[in-house]
């Protein structure tokens, strides 16, 4: 029996794509989810040697990129049903593993205009707007973030699926015409967030974005926007960027966000391996360390971008990597891809929505926590890096 929330005849007949083979036809959502319950039931230990027993789930993958779900032992009880996320980043594209089999995009809209345009959807829609389909390269970062924090792995028999897989969307893009993201643009976003969240259930706003250099940094209109969503109730996430320099900008800076920096597992369980990456860090408007938590930014799973050019090759490259085609591998390399569908990718952008999605779990396990309790919780039972140094010197003013 298939043990994911989708039945066996959607996955039998939606989740195929050409490149699967394994003969004993297992669902690796259901592989994955066996796994999760024998975490659940029997500890750590089982489950890394269980997964030893099973690696590689998907034998026709380039590389063995660990799952988000299960390189973070996530919790099989909880995938963030009844919760809703919001997402600003520059672009979207409906892709299935939010659209598919059921529709999870609740909202779609455009900040930078004003006022601001948004489409509405139902569950048995299926979500368009404005150039949704122009393949464009700036769609690709939201499509990416919004499939790590919420995608089920529609395109990979449920494996690729991120934490929160049953949560609902609202998807907001800031990048302008000109092919900028501004703090105005992000402020807009941020406040038509605030004014219509309550009535579309919004819990969470993941940032995986930066605004504009601004001084004096207190008081400045992004972070007031966070802390105005804050005292609404609902949890900010934002990435803390990518330069390992100490510098960050709104929202970032904002005291009341968790502000996410980076790590590198080495695509490993082991806890003594974990590495910091090269964040961003500093300090908020209010002179506390930043950033406040770190996540996996390196071998995250991600989605390739459906109908552009770097989709096309992949698919090309697998094919003639199943039929023993010379010098593919360097290639694939190249592009980071696993399987024709998806690549893993580095950034704070990726670790930010991880967030995300562990706190749309937390709040579908306990919906009466607050976002100061969301913080507090995070922060006391996250694990420290090894070797690294909690405490972040605030620059000399």
């Amino acid at each position: 029996m298939c043990g994911n929330s989708i039945s066996n005849a959607v996955l039998d007949e939606a989740h195929w794509y050409p490149f699967w083979n394994r003969e004993d036809g297992a669902c690796p959502a259901c592989i994955q989810q066996n796994l999760l319950q024998t975490l659940l039931a029997k500890g750590d230990a089982a489950l890394h040697e269980a997964i030893q027993t099973a690696w590689p789930l998907d034998a026709e993958a380039a590389f063995g990129v660990l799952p988000t779900r299960l390189r973070l032992h996530a919790d099989p009880r909880f995938s963030g049903k009844g919760v809703t996320i919001a997402l600003v980043d520059a672009g979207f594209y409906p892709h299935p593993d939010l659209v598919q089999p059921r529709n999870r995009i609740r909202v779609w809209a455009d900040a930078t205009r004003d006022p601001v345009s948004a489409f509405r959807f139902e569950p048995e829609e299926t979500p368009t707007w404005p150039d949704w389909d122009g393949a464009r390269d700036w769609q690709w970062h939201g499509t990416m973030t919004s499939t790590v924090a919420a995608g089920n792995g529609f395109l990979s028999h449920g494996l690729y699926s991120g934490l929160a897989n049953a949560a609902e969307l609202m998807l907001i893009q800031v990048r302008d015409s000109g092919g900028h993201i501004s703090s105005a643009n992000i402020h807009r976003a941020l406040a038509w967030i605030l004014k219509h969240g309550s009535e579309l259930g919004v819990w969470i706003v993941s940032l995986s974005v930066s605004g504009d250099p601004v001084s004096p940094l207190a008081g400045n209109a992004v972070d007031e926007a966070v802390a105005a969503l804050v005292d609404a109730g609902i949890t900010v996430v934002a990435a803390a960027g990518n330069d390992g320099q100490r510098s960050l900008l709104p929202p970032a800076t904002a005291p009341l966000a968790l502000t996410v920096g980076g790590i590198d597992d080495k695509n490993t369980f082991t806890h003594e391996e974990i590495a910091l990456w090269h964040s961003n860090y500093g300090t908020s408007s209010n002179d506390v360390p930043k950033p406040d938590l770190v996540a996996p930014s390196i071998w995250v799973v991600a989605p390739v971008l459906p109908n552009t050019s770097v989709a096309k090759e992949a698919y090309d490259l697998f094919l003639r990597r199943e039929q023993k085609g010379p010098n593919v591998h360097r290639r694939i390399a190249e592009l980071k891809l696993i399987t024709p569908h998806y690549q893993h990718v580095e950034g704070t952008s990726f670790a930010a929505p991880i967030v995300a999605s562990s706190i749309a779990c937390l709040l579908e396990a306990n919906p009466a926590l607050t976002p100061l309790l969301v913080r507090d919780v995070l922060k006391e039972t996250a694990h420290l890096v090894p070797g690294a140094d909690r405490n972040v010197k605030a620059p000399e003013r």
